[in-house]
């Protein structure tokens, strides 16, 4: 028998960083909307007030994903160094 015991490997708490399922869906529901109705402005709209709404409702979630990349890159991974 072996006096040293192995270490386990110490893991972070289960509770840092987990949300509600429900905590999490309304911004992804909420940029698929947004989406949905730039798309059919675009087809159903040619003209007018249409084109600048598909314009708007298509580039905030462009944006937004933009954006959330940026701050993952900017952030430090848990495994060290830059994601």
């Amino acid at each position: 028998m072996n006096a040293v015991s192995p270490e386990s490997p110490t893991r972070a708490s289960p509770d840092v960083g987990r949300r509600a399922p429900i905590a999490v869906w309304p911004w992804p529901i909420a940029l698929g909307l947004l989406t949905t109705f730039g798309l059919l402005s675009a087809l159903l709209g040619q003209h007018g007030v249409w084109l600048a709404l598909s314009w708007a409702a298509l580039s905030i979630p462009l944006i937004v994903t933009v954006i959330c990349l940026i701050r993952a890159w900017s952030r430090p991974s848990s495994k060290g160094g830059l994601s």
